[in-house]
């Protein structure tokens, strides 16, 4: 009987150890998957356009010879949409968060807010165009500026940033406030002092997440009426621009036309991930550092 047990007890560990390893083998061969993806796209990134990257092509203004474009207007219009969406991301974002998540009265109004915030996170990019160029471009008629571009992808990005801010701001350990308010600070102490702080570290990773998204979108820029060939470099947040996905993407639909186009567009692609590359580094070195902090 005891030997019919331990044969039984020997049986359901097996199972266990067999289904285990059966998970184990789909969670790696999905992360393989992905990891195969990057690498093939990178390395054809990386094989077709290396070579094209030099001073000339960085520092040079757009033109339609392959052999004399550069893309120093395009980095420019970039940087110039990125310095309106981030502020204008991270202070309406983190503002209504802790609206939302610290002073609100919980009940079915702020429900309904929370649930139509996350539903427009899931709004395709080409709606938010369509926003932008009734709203900033003719409402307001700010034309096809950086200013009208910049609105438009922080409209874009801003629900995902107000939902992950909410979830770092719940993550806070309850202890931290609690005993804030215990040593006599009042609640907007609290926040700027114990909550802020503890929950930049995940702030700033969905910063990052939605950051990425907007330095990368074409669709709504398109909508916008944002030109691919524009000879002078923006200035400011009120002049005409072109950016580095809108040059990726008429280089890539006109490579049928002019085959060198193709080399031009993989040549930007990874100029956008090395700009890509630097904002994500200072963010993840600021979140490293109030990571150790709490």
């Amino acid at each position: 009987m005891e030997k019919l047990e331990v044969l039984h007890n020997n049986n359901k560990i097996n199972a266990r150890v067999r289904k285990n390893s059966i998970w184990k083998s789909i969670f790696f061969l999905s992360t393989l998957f992905g990891l195969v993806v990057l690498v093939v796209l990178i390395t054809r990134v990386l094989f077709q356009g290396l070579s094209w990257i030099d001073m000339d092509f960085i520092t040079g203004r757009l033109s339609t010879n392959a052999d004399i474009a550069g893309i120093m207007g395009a980095i420019l219009g970039t940087v110039w949409v990125m310095l309106v969406v981030i502020p204008v991301t991270l202070i309406i974002g983190v503002g209504s968060a802790i609206y939302l998540e610290l002073y609100s009265k919980k009940g079915i109004i702020q429900s309904f807010i929370e649930t139509n915030i996350s539903n427009l996170a899931g709004v395709p990019s080409i709606v938010y165009g369509l926003l932008g160029l009734t709203v900033f471009v003719r409402l307001m008629d700010f034309g096809n500026v950086v200013l009208a571009g910049g609105l438009t992808l922080a409209l874009l990005v801003l629900p995902i940033l107000i939902v992950s801010a909410q979830e770092a701001l719940r993550a806070v350990p309850g202890h931290l406030p609690e005993a804030s308010y215990g040593m006599g600070a009042t609640k907007w102490q609290t926040i700027r002092r114990i909550i802020l702080p503890a929950a930049i570290p995940s702030i700033l990773t969905g910063s990052i997440l939605s950051l990425s998204r907007a330095i990368g979108e074409t669709a709504p820029l398109t909508v916008l009426g944002i030109p691919a060939l524009l000879i002078p470099f923006p200035n400011g947040i009120f002049d005409t621009f072109t950016a580095l996905p809108m040059q990726i993407y008429y280089w890539t639909i006109d490579a049928s036309l002019v085959a060198e186009y193709a080399n031009l567009a993989a040549a930007t692609i990874i100029v956008l991930l090395l700009i890509l590359f630097i904002l994500n580094s200072v963010a993840i070195f600021i979140r490293n550092k109030y990571q150790q902090r709490y």
